[in-house]
């Protein structure tokens, strides 16, 4: 039992509130004295219920004592309740040293962090656990200053604060002893730094952008998430495009209402029409009376996300230009019409101003899409988060399998770096998904991801090749001047520009059909 005693600070009052719990023959188990409350803590055994109400009469009989009352904790003991619950949830690894470097305590996550329980942790000098430093030699010096150095423990490293503990004694004299070590892995801080550049909008921190290209896409897809316009995204494929559709609508107002993803290559025209806008009673055979609603429709409010919209059919694309129009369309099999509320968001891996070109994309449609627009760079322009992606692909693939996260050689990682990532991001977590699935070490070698040879030359070197080489000239040789005609519409402006004979010019855009009627000028 616990008593809060509100008194005075007066000389021997302690002594007769002991006084009384002697005479009632009370074990004393601890007694505190706050100057700022101007209490008198005392705690002792559970007594029973007629000596207690004997005792609390007889403390308010002391002269000076003004009230008093059961409390739950001493302040000492609630403040030391406080410390460990505050260790205890912190994220970050806490570890205290005493004078001579061995631990004293250890949060919860530092022994994550070490790979240890706790019986082999407390006692040991930190730097058997924790290495790149000399603790000791550090607390010996004259002048013990903090620091932060980048420290290892179990195959990882960690960005390490070390804090010293100094104490000031009765006398004023500065004593120290011992040290606070704060651990912060690479997860760790790639999170709080991503939080820190995220202007609090949560539905972006999980994405990663070490590098200045990818920074550049979450600014700018930072602020299109609050427009209502139609977002086209564009990135080769594996970029993250969907992974950037779906943080827009998170931090979009619509958050709350559903988000709802089509791929329009991976569905027949019928099919993806169908799952677009739903059917009416009785549409097909076997449907029932009541019909299905679309996608548009179940997404009401909220974001309807498009994956490779280049390979919608030309009808496909005249119905949803008209539902980008003014929100309405019918049902297949059905004359009612249908308003809704949807952001549409898109996505392509094609270039799709040159299918309007080619007439295999609408122009109108385009226009209508390419409101707004956000590029993704591949993986391979963008290598500063090459390293940082595969530890967190690491990192979660290992907590998975119930691995300890391993570590890349310095071949792997030059090896990473230097890889051209035709997948890009899916690429590479597939690597490191297989790599570490088969794993026997603690390190991970270059020749554990299993990656094919490729060049941005002539793509992947084990791919049977097709055609005879006058026919790959040829197909190049078309593609770059479909590309070129736009700019340069006539075949003697083209001659000029390629160097070579206007006849020349002139043959190949009749061979391959390039004019004015065939692409857009």
């Amino acid at each position: 039992m616990r008593l809060q005693i509100a008194c005075q600070d007066r000389v021997g009052l302690a002594k007769e509130v002991l006084n009384i719990l002697v005479e009632y023959e009370i074990d004393l188990k601890g007694i505190e004295f706050d100057k700022a409350a101007k209490c008198l803590y005392v705690a002792f055994p559970q007594v029973a219920f007629d000596s207690f109400q004997k005792v609390m009469a007889a403390i308010r009989r002391v002269e000076g004592v003004s009230d008093v009352k059961t409390t739950s904790f001493l302040p000492n003991e609630r403040e030391h309740n406080e410390l460990v619950t505050l260790l205890k949830i912190l994220p970050d690894g806490v570890i205290s040293i005493d004078n001579r470097g061995n631990v004293v305590t250890a949060n919860q996550a530092s022994l994550v962090d070490l790979g240890r329980a706790e019986e082999e942790v407390i006692g040991q000098p930190l730097q058997s656990l924790l290495k790149g430093f000399n603790f000791s030699r550090w607390l010996e010096k004259e002048e013990v200053l903090s620091q932060t150095l980048k420290l290892s423990a179990n195959n990882e490293e960690f960005v390490t604060d070390l804090l010293p503990i100094n104490v000031t004694d009765e006398e004023g004299n500065v004593q120290l002893v011992g040290a606070v070590v704060n651990l912060k892995s690479h997860t760790r801080l790639g999170q709080q730094i991503n939080a820190f550049r995220d202007d609090n909008n949560e539905s972006f921190v999980n994405i990663l952008a070490n590098s200045t290209a990818m920074r550049r896409v979450i600014r700018e897809a930072k602020k299109m998430s609050q427009l209502e316009a139609p977002l086209l995204i564009q990135g080769e494929t594996g970029t993250g495009k969907e992974l950037i559709a779906r943080a827009c609508h998170d931090a979009s107002e619509r958050s709350e209402k559903p988000f709802l993803a089509l791929s329009c290559a991976s569905l027949p025209d019928n099919v993806a029409e169908s799952e677009l806008f739903g059917y009416g009673p009785n549409a097909y055979p076997g449907s029932d009376e009541v019909g299905k609603r679309g996608i548009f429709e179940l997404a009401d409010g909220g974001t309807v996300f498009l994956d490779e919209v280049g390979e919608m059919s030309t009808e496909l694309q005249t119905k949803l230009l008209r539902f980008l129009q003014d929100g309405t369309f019918r049902r297949v099999a059905d004359e009612n019409e249908v308003k809704v509320d949807v952001r549409v968001i898109c996505s392509t891996q094609k270039d799709l101003a040159n299918m309007v070109q080619e007439h295999t994309f609408r122009e109108d449609l385009y226009y209508r899409l390419n409101v707004l627009s956000i590029h993704i760079p591949p993986l391979r322009e963008r290598k500063q988060d090459i390293l940082p992606l595969a530890q967190h692909f690491m990192q979660r693939f290992a907590n998975e399998v119930g691995k300890t996260t391993p570590t890349l050689s310095k071949n792997c990682m030059d090896y990473l770096q230097n890889y051209p990532w035709p997948g890009n991001t899916r690429q590479l977590e597939n690597a490191v998904y297989r790599a570490i699935s088969l794993l026997d070490s603690d390190i991970v070698e270059k020749e554990m991801l299993e990656l094919p040879t490729y060049t941005n030359e002539f793509g992947y070197l084990e791919k049977e090749f097709e055609g005879s080489l006058e026919q790959a000239v040829k197909r190049f040789e078309a593609g770059l001047l479909r590309k070129l005609y736009p700019a340069y519409p006539s075949s003697r402006q083209l001659a000029k520009k390629l160097g070579l004979s206007h006849t020349a010019i002139a043959n190949k855009l009749r061979e391959y059909g390039i004019n004015k009627k065939s692409i857009k000028v």
